[in-house]
């Protein structure tokens, strides 16, 4: 199977557009991370997935007068899997479908590298990305204990695969 373009645009009634991130987008990504994360991560946290070449995925919302980043997605290979390390659709943008735009963009990259399962953590308090995962096909392999910050001390993760 060959892999994905370094830029690749997916047609449909909302154009939205998928690139690899670059340094130059960082700050950009982190403004999403902090409106839509109480725990976000820093820009040197997603300088640091860049530099580890993990496949980190921009959403453009594509316009008249300009290109929108809108989402993204970090996404590790290893071997024939991969780990979802994070998504976000910004605030103003949820709801929408751009979510699952982004995780069926995602699925069909993990496909394109080879992998066998795409793997996930998600918090149990966040029911809205549990039914959006369930609807593709996620399924529960386990619990991470106290995996997340939370603001009365750590949050379990639940533990999701989707055999690819």
């Amino acid at each position: 199977m060959s892999a994905l373009p370094q830029s690749a645009a997916r047609p449909g009634p909302l154009e939205l557009a998928f690139r690899r991130i670059r340094d130059a987008d960082l700050e950009a990504v982190a403004a999403i991370e902090r409106r839509v994360y109480a725990f976000p991560w820093t820009v040197g946290n997603f300088r640091d997935a860049l530099l580890s070449g993990y496949r980190f995925w921009g959403c453009w919302r594509v316009g008249v007068d300009r290109d929108e980043l809108i989402g993204y997605a970090i996404l590790m290979l290893a071997v024939d899997e991969a780990h979802l390390l994070n998504i976000a659709v910004d605030a103003h943008c949820q709801g929408r479908g751009f979510g699952r735009r982004m995780l069926k963009f995602i699925i069909d990259d993990a496909r394109a590298k080879e992998c066998a399962m795409l793997f996930l953590e998600v918090r149990p308090s966040n029911t809205v990305a549990q039914a959006l995962y369930a609807d593709v096909g996620f399924t529960q392999h386990g619990l991470r204990k106290a995996y997340y910050p939370a603001r009365q001390g750590r949050e379990d993760a639940l533990f999701l695969g989707l055999e690819l």
